[in-house]
């Protein structure tokens, strides 16, 4: 039988859903958007949360909306309207990873037997940022089994007027031995950017497939050609599967880190500006994604 549990660490509001026999555990942060603190599967670690640096620079695991990347100088229009958003990456004078990473979220409904375990949390947007001055509600959805771990995300336009936005999310899977690390998924295109990592262009270009990891350092986006995404370690395999609204694919390996982030969006960097896989959100309606993961550990 699975099982939920709570507990506070450093001021997170953490929930712990563990399987009967306590070699698959997923950890939730609560108070850091619901994100996903740590993932493991019999008995490895499969996500983690990097804790050795600090989360608003990592921004690990966290949902990414309403829009996914960068916005440049925090600037934006939509319908005839200028707006602005916190610079949040100073260096590069950006907006970063959207609003609701450090929103904290409320756990709805929970569920568990002895194949799964699901948490619904939700956060619904009361005082809207000037910059997004839009109201919504955000649910998150996870389901649990002993190998596998679904994700849904449900945007709801809760107020009177459209919104623009985009989607991500931002795991960081644990490397074991780099040299012998691979990815594989398909790709004819990558989305080119300048050095404040703003999209500037899309150019044809064949991803190798296998795409080894040793002697790289990726920062780059890429457009999937199919659904699709694996990943291979020394210790587990990891199948990632998006839906064909989260073609857009960002692969990111942090320095001095044994962990690569591989980072499903519907759109790009600046894409409230670009419009590249930016979406509209009309009154009352729904927007739902849904990311399932597959693990083989072991093997």
């Amino acid at each position: 039988m699975f099982k939920i549990q709570k507990w506070l660490k450093k001021n997170c509001k953490i929930l712990c859903i563990i399987s009967e026999c306590e070699t698959t555990k997923l950890n939730i942060c609560l108070s850091k958007g619901g994100s996903l603190e740590q993932l493991i599967v019999n008995g490895e670690e499969i996500i983690t949360n990097l804790a050795n640096l600090p989360y608003n620079q990592t921004y690990a695991s966290s949902i990414l909306f309403p829009f996914a990347n960068r916005i440049k100088d925090g600037k934006y229009n939509f319908n005839g309207k200028s707006y602005s958003l916190d610079v949040n990456e100073t260096k590069a004078n950006n907006a970063l990873h959207g609003l609701v990473y450090n929103k904290t979220f409320n756990v709805i409904e929970k569920n568990c037997n002895s194949q799964s375990a699901s948490l619904r949390l939700s956060y619904t947007e009361k005082k809207p940022h000037p910059g997004f001055p839009f109201f919504f509600r955000i649910d998150l959805i996870y389901k649990l089994t002993l190998n596998t771990l679904d994700l849904e995300v449900e945007i709801t336009n809760t107020g009177t007027n459209s919104f623009p936005f985009t989607l991500g999310w931002h795991p960081y899977f644990k490397i074991f031995n780099k040299a012998q690390s691979k990815l594989q998924f398909k790709s004819y295109k990558k989305l080119d950017s300048d050095d404040r990592c703003i999209t500037t262009s899309i150019k044809e270009s064949k991803t190798p497939n296998p795409l080894y990891l040793d002697n790289i350092n990726l920062d780059d986006a890429f457009i999937l050609e199919d659904k699709n995404v694996a990943f291979e370690t020394h210790r587990y395999k990891a199948n990632l599967t998006v839906l064909n609204a989260s073609k857009y694919l960002q692969l990111y390996t942090p320095n001095d880190c044994d962990a690569i982030a591989i980072e499903p969006m519907t759109g790009v960097s600046d894409s409230f500006n670009n419009g590249i896989g930016l979406k509209k959100l009309s009154p009352s309606k729904k927007f739902n994604m849904k990311w399932s993961l597959k693990v083989l550990s072991n093997y």
